[in-house]
């Protein structure tokens, strides 16, 4: 069975190259995203591998579909870049990594709090140039601050357990009844009731229909002056423009990015030796309050090798007729 992983970087090959593959099983290694003018390269491969921002449109799966394509295994828990009905038309079977380590996503939201808080990476700078000086670094104790968690999934609630550790008072929102909150000293309550009374707001929800840009100039202002907003679940969650207009206020005090909405044909490249053509993004990177790293809150060893483990698992329950981590257009 040939399998081909597009956007594959090296950290990929490394952890799918220290996985046990059975008898005849063939992996192939394409650098470029899968859109309609790459599809081309998996011609012959019964399994496409994708990750987050590859294109997997209706046109795009009717190109692998014409190509011998039969399951795409995503290396990821979203699946909002697949079309899942034209992928149930064309007899595509789509499965994914609900987890992976929910450990490495809220941890690296816990580093751009931090981060961003305690100024560090204005003080990395300032001392590699010989400025000794403390003015404009002034933070918050983390202690006693009310932290919103939008998502209480997995991630959400690793998340949470670590700001407890720091004496938080932790409120968390989602559709559903989340069992053990009083474990942890934390309090479900509704969205609007969250974005109004947290310090900072941490996203670690899905993306859907309801859920787009659903941090946006109206939220923005329900917020606390000043407060901190962190994303490293979906760039679409929020709507970028309106941070701008929030940053500049002071309304917004804080933000950490590890997603942008239109981070397809940025992200997971090295583009410095050109100019910035995204005009949002690079408006955003003047901010002194703004931190932008370029969806790295997954990359730990432990997650890639679950990554890896979890995907080949996926394919091998796949190619026996018992399929696992399915997903429908009904999911």
């Amino acid at each position: 069975m040939r399998i081909t992983l597009f956007s594959a970087k090296a950290y990929d090959r490394a952890s799918f190259d220290a996985c046990a593959l059975p008898p005849g099983w063939q992996l192939r290694y394409q650098d470029s995203l899968l859109n309609a003018d790459t599809a081309a390269l998996a011609a012959g491969s019964e399994v496409v591998c994708a990750f987050i921002n590859d294109d997997l449109s209706a046109q795009v799966l009717e190109h692998l579909r014409a190509g011998g394509t039969r399951l795409i295994a995503l290396r990821s828990a979203g699946y909002n870049h697949v079309d899942l009905q034209a992928a149930q038309r064309l007899g595509l079977a789509v499965v994914r990594v609900p987890a992976y380590s929910p450990h490495a996503v809220a941890e690296h939201a816990v580093a751009l709090i931090l981060a961003l808080n305690r100024r560090i990476h204005r003080a990395y700078n300032r001392t590699r140039e010989g400025d000794f000086s403390l003015h404009g670094l002034t933070g918050f104790d983390l202690h006693d601050k009310s932290v919103g968690v939008i998502g209480g999934g997995q991630i959400g609630l690793a998340f949470a357990r670590i700001m407890a550790g720091f004496g938080c008072q932790l409120l968390i929102s989602d559709p559903y009844p989340i069992a053990g909150l009083e474990q942890i000293g934390a309090r479900q309550v509704g969205q609007d009731e969250l974005i109004a009374q947290s310090d900072v707001i941490s996203l670690h929800c899905p993306l859907t229909e309801n859920s787009r840009h659903l941090i946006n100039a109206a939220s923005l202002a329900q917020m606390k002056h000043g407060a901190m907003l962190i994303n490293t679940g979906r760039g679409a969650l929020v709507d970028t423009p309106a941070l701008i207009d929030a940053l500049k206020s002071g309304q917004l005090g804080y933000l950490g990015l590890d997603v942008y909405e239109e981070e397809a044909e940025l992200f997971f490249e090295d583009r410095s030796d050109q100019p910035l053509q995204d005009d949002v993004l690079a408006r955003l990177l003047t901010f002194p309050n703004v931190i932008v790293t370029a969806h790295q809150a997954f990359l730990t060893r432990e997650a890639l090798a679950a990554i890896a483990s979890t995907t080949l698992d996926n394919i091998a329950a796949w190619a026996a007729g018992a399929p696992v981590n399915r997903v429908t257009s009904a999911a």
